[in-house]
């Protein structure tokens, strides 16, 4: 990781990347017209995660940075797997991290006639043909890197076969997998892409825009460069893996050029982060298989999953500028940056209030019964224009049970037999009594208050070494709180062997119920607010959440602790 953070140094010391380098020295040159366009070409068939936010970043970033336009095309070439749900949850997830298209949102299946019409162009100039052999023999057939294949049996059927044989593949005479339409180019290149790449299957289950027209259906190669150059993309923006794919895109598209234009493929890296997987596959498989509860479930990294813990746009995007784009390939980003730039910004924007998780009863003997007061709390220290909200306080409050020991060690400087401590933002108490039940179990302190010890009165600045967070006994609300660890129990899911599944960690969810909030919680508990409880971390309302059923999502602690154990252990 250390070699990718100096690459991306070095781009940052020129205040671009080196992406955003090349669209500058093509519109300087001219190409295009001078135009800029790029696309976010996502397949609606899952849910968008945080590698494809590295992607967004990069196609919309640049064309709002550069004046021009990015649109957003749904790769919808395989049916079997597409769905409207994936494609409402696409649009969202771009409209959270703060992007728009406006009006050009495009589908491959907007080009499908010009595409089915270029393959039959193809077949007529003899660069195509239709080949019988299942999927394993062509597998077979093809060769290897360092050998080369060998041509299909199929390959110098003449062009009227072809064509008779690809009309009826799409009327749907033939079943699935019984035939395909592969490119007539080199069964010896050293480009095992060009070793007669497939351009259609057979696909009989309907599509959601088209329903049951087509009963062929494009593969990605053969219709992403000529979705781009129908489009009028100037630049096609795509990460490492497509490097040796680079060639045939070319190839396609010179099909269509008279070199006046032509979309342009670049590459960068993909995010990999630590202790979760990428691969939508397996995220598919988590859910389906009832792993996870859902696209949206907090411990996923999916956009939506970090929307619903409490992840804002704005931390993603910090995240995605601080890690930049690079060839550097394989590079593996710490989670713990991600969490570092969620941090940053839910502190600057994060109300701050108190929530006591395991409470402990404390009876304060000389505050008034039934008296109630209010102290003020001041929002965000942060923010000068954030204000202040009030909270009750009374003879009985809440502490959390790790705040109090019995017999501590020395440096403990919390709450303990004879030792006093303050209530933040109101008095200091010291503890008179300890209350056990007959198993010698805690159930309640007695304490006493020093009612000079609040602000403003004449004991407001007399010392002690520690401060607690508190709620009012009677006025506290009830709460369930959901806390979420790493997905993965290890760095790198996918490099172990076996089955990822087995290197899920247990603990990845704790529920914790019956915690203790103060009523301004409660009262604001929409979704999208951002608290912090203070001395214990980032908390938001779940959508689950009701008024009768409070449940908060911790979206992070307000340290790494995680990274630190890892390193304790090393």
């Amino acid at each position: 990781m250390a070699e990718t953070i100096e690459a991306d140094k070095s781009a940052e010391s020129k205040g671009l990347s080196f992406v955003e380098q090349i669209i500058v020295d093509d519109l300087k040159a001219g190409a295009n017209s001078g135009r800029l366009q790029t696309r976010f070409p996502p397949e609606p068939n899952g849910y968008l995660h945080i590698g494809h936010a590295k992607a967004i970043c990069m196609d919309f970033g640049a064309a709002e940075k550069f004046g021009g336009k990015c649109f957003l095309r749904f790769d919808d070439t395989n049916p079997i797997k597409e769905d409207t749900e994936y494609v409402d949850a696409i649009r969202e997830d771009i409209h959270w991290l703060g992007f728009d298209w406006g009006e050009n949102e495009r589908y491959a299946s907007d080009y499908f006639p010009q595409l089915y019409d270029l393959a039959v162009r193809m077949i007529k100039e003899g660069k195509a043909y239709v080949d019988d052999q299942t999927s394993e023999e062509i597998a077979a057939q093809k060769g290897t890197p360092t050998t080369p294949g060998t041509d299909s049996p199929y390959r110098n059927r003449s062009v009227e076969e072809n064509l008779d044989l690809f009309e009826r593949m799409n009327k749907g005479e033939f079943e699935e997998g019984a035939r395909v339409l592969r490119a007539k180019i080199d069964m010896a290149s050293s480009n095992m892409h060009f070793r007669d790449p497939i351009m259609y299957r057979i696909i009989k289950t309907p599509h959601h825009r088209t329903g049951t027209t087509w009963k062929v259906y494009p593969m990605y190669d053969f219709a992403h460069g000529q979705s781009d150059f129908f489009e009028g993309v100037t630049h096609s923006i795509c990460t490492l893996e497509f490097v040796p794919h680079r060639p045939l895109y070319d190839y396609f598209v010179d099909f269509l050029t008279d070199g006046t234009y032509r979309p342009r493929q670049i590459e960068f890296n993909r995010l990999n982060l630590t202790y979760t997987v990428m691969s939508k596959r397996k995220l598919l498989q988590l859910v389906k298989e009832g792993l996870v509860a859902g696209w949206d479930d907090p411990r996923m990294p999916t956009i939506s999953g970090m929307r619903r813990r409490g992840f804002t746009a704005k931390a993603i995007r910090n995240f995605i500028d601080r890690i930049g784009y690079t060839k550097i390939e394989e590079a593996m980003i710490s989670v713990s940056l991600l969490e570092h730039a969620v941090r940053e910004d839910l502190n600057a924007i994060a109300t701050r209030c108190m929530a006591v998780m395991n409470p402990l009863k404390v009876v304060l003997t000389n505050y008034p019964e039934g008296q109630v007061e209010t102290v003020e709390m001041e929002n965000n220290p942060e923010d000068a224009a954030a204000g202040t909200h009030k909270m009750p306080f009374s003879r009985e409050i809440y502490i959390e049970r790790d705040d109090f020991m019995e017999n501590p060690p020395k440096k403990f400087f919390r709450l303990a037999p004879g030792a006093e401590v303050r209530l933040k933002g109101a008095y200091i108490i010291k503890c008179e009594e300890v209350i056990k039940d007959a198993e010698g179990n805690i159930t309640e302190l007695r304490c006493t208050y020093d009612p000079e010890s609040r602000s403003g009165l004449p004991g407001a600045n007399r010392k002690v070494k520690g401060t607690l967070h508190w709620v009012s006994a009677p006025h506290a609300v009830d709460a369930t709180a959901r806390i979420y660890d790493r997905l993965f129990n290890v760095e790198n899911p996918s490099a172990e062997e076996g089955d990822f599944r087995d290197l899920l960690n247990p603990d990845s969810l704790t529920l914790t119920e019956g915690i203790k909030i103060e009523p301004f919680i409660a009262e604001n508990a929409r979704p999208g607010e951002k608290f912090q409880f203070q001395r214990i971390g980032y908390f938001t309302p779940d959508p689950d959440s009701t008024p009768g059923n409070l449940i908060f999502n911790r979206t992070i602690a307000l340290k790494d602790s995680w990274e630190k154990a890892q390193k304790k252990n090393v």
